[in-house]
């Protein structure tokens, strides 16, 4: 019996041990979800206040803060040379404090010439809006800056813009080498005496099912060694081509962008994968042989291009539709397509943005007038302080042979430009002289008012549909 309740007495304290061990365990747990509902609880609440913070800061901005908005009447901001140019200015004051001043607005031509000038009286109050019409009398033909000032009392600001007038009508002076034709055909015929040893290299890793990517290679003018990109979609037999060239010192990639093209992106020398026999900095590549012509660095870069074609109508076999082959490039790409179709027939479309070079007298003139040098007039007014007895009619007599304006009388094939306003580096003034060369009739331009370098969206979006209409492409 004894044995018995020994037994019984050691059960009982086992299961009151366990009964304890769980509750125990119970208490850990359930500290441990108050702990981390309490944390999680104390994050929220931090998080909380930090965006109460940023919303009174943010609201305390507004209240403190003035906004200008100066939009032309046109979305272009080009206007004919027998209409009045107008804008309108809106302003916004969300100062506490009464806001007075002047609001000062300027005309200059593009190489800061004044035109006109006037001042109007703003007195506003907290969350008032005043709106102001900026008339100008009508100009002839050409860009025009116009600077809009604001100094007030708490708040002062400049807003830059740019306008056209006529752009069409623009006529500038050709300084065309006699020699220009034949200097060109004896290029052409020295890149033709070059063996191109083409190579076409399978990239599975960069391909899917939809498209198929190569690396090519190729020789070209001096027995460079180029290299460009092919994506070729997987579907159908036979495609029209997209061929890109680059801007400056722009790496090219496969463009898997082109669905109903063969996309052809090339490698000029010196350039993305392009650099086996020619390594040039950015710094250097616009001069490098500048005081030659024969042995100027776009010499070759342009027969470059030429070889690319070579290589499309090589390749009839991998589904290029050598009837409709467009030729695109921005900026010195833009310049490279114009000489490309220029000197080569069997472009038949091109398109171009904020073209790089063009009328190189107009935009030495007006870049002189910057405040701070841009490209591509830095690189060449470095070279010419660098290198004593150079002159600038010693850089003219050879960059006229490259100047995309001397090339534009020979594109005869259809043009879409594309232009920014606000472009420093491509005063709109030297595209469209550029532009009023071209021996096409087939030709139009567009014109991005608030752009600087480059274009925007809906530029691109009226390009494909331009594309499609021109080619064919339902």
């Amino acid at each position: 019996m004894l044995n018995k309740n020994k037994t019984l007495f050691t059960l009982l304290l086992v299961f009151a041990i366990l009964v304890s061990a769980d509750r125990a365990m119970a208490q850990i747990v359930n500290a441990k979800k108050e702990s981390a509902a309490a944390k999680k609880e104390k994050e929220a609440a931090k998080k909380e206040k930090e965006e109460a913070e940023k919303k009174a800061a943010a609201q305390k901005e507004e209240e403190e803060e003035f906004f200008i908005d100066v939009d032309a009447s046109r979305k272009s901001a080009v206007y004919q040379d027998d209409d009045n140019v107008n804008y309108k200015v809106k302003l916004r004051s969300h100062y506490k404090a009464l806001q007075e001043g002047k609001l000062t607005y300027e005309v200059l031509t593009d190489d800061n010439k004044p035109i006109l000038s006037s001042k109007l009286d703003v007195k506003m109050k907290n969350h008032e809006t005043e709106n102001f019409n900026i008339v100008i009398p009508r100009q002839k033909a050409g860009f025009y800056k116009l600077n809009v000032m604001l100094n007030l009392t708490d708040y002062d600001d400049t807003v830059r813009k740019v306008f056209g007038v006529s752009p069409e009508k623009l006529s500038s002076v050709m300084h065309r080498p006699a020699d220009f034709d034949d200097f060109w055909k004896g290029t052409l015929a020295e890149l033709k005496k070059v063996a191109p040893e083409y190579k076409v290299i399978p990239r599975p890793d960069k391909s899917n099912k939809d498209k198929k990517v190569y690396l090519v290679e190729m020789r070209s003018y001096g027995n460079v060694m180029i290299r460009g990109w092919m994506v070729v979609p997987t579907f159908g037999h036979r495609f029209p081509v997209h061929y890109r060239v680059p801007g400056y010192g722009v790496p090219m990639n496969p463009n898997m962008d082109a669905d109903d093209f063969i996309a052809f992106d090339i490698d000029v020398r010196g350039n993305g994968l392009s650099r086996d026999d020619i390594k040039l900095n950015t710094d250097i590549y616009s001069t490098m042989g500048i005081e030659d012509r024969d042995r100027y660095i776009y010499r070759g870069t342009i027969m470059d291009c030429i070889r690319g074609l070579d290589f499309l109508y090589s390749h009839y076999d991998m589904g290029v539709d050598t009837s409709r082959i467009y030729v695109e490039g921005g900026s010195q790409g833009g310049a490279l397509g114009i000489a490309t179709a220029a000197l080569d027939k069997r472009v038949r479309v091109l398109t171009i943005q904020v073209p790089l070079y063009s009328d190189i007298r107009d935009t030495y003139d007006i870049s002189a007038t910057y405040k701070d040098q841009v490209f591509p007039f830095k690189m060449f007014r470095k070279y010419h302080d660098t290198h004593p007895g150079y002159t600038w009619d010693m850089f003219y007599k050879v960059f006229d042979y490259y100047d995309p304006q001397n090339f534009a009388p020979l594109v005869k094939c259809p043009v879409l430009m594309g232009i920014g306003l606000l472009d420093l580096y491509c005063p709109p003034r030297s595209s469209m002289s550029m532009y009023n060369h071209l021996g096409t009739s087939k030709k139009e331009y567009i014109t991005v008012a608030n752009s600087t370098h480059e274009v925007n969206f809906n530029y691109f979006m009226f390009q494909n549909n331009w594309l499609r209409e021109q080619l064919r492409i339902p």
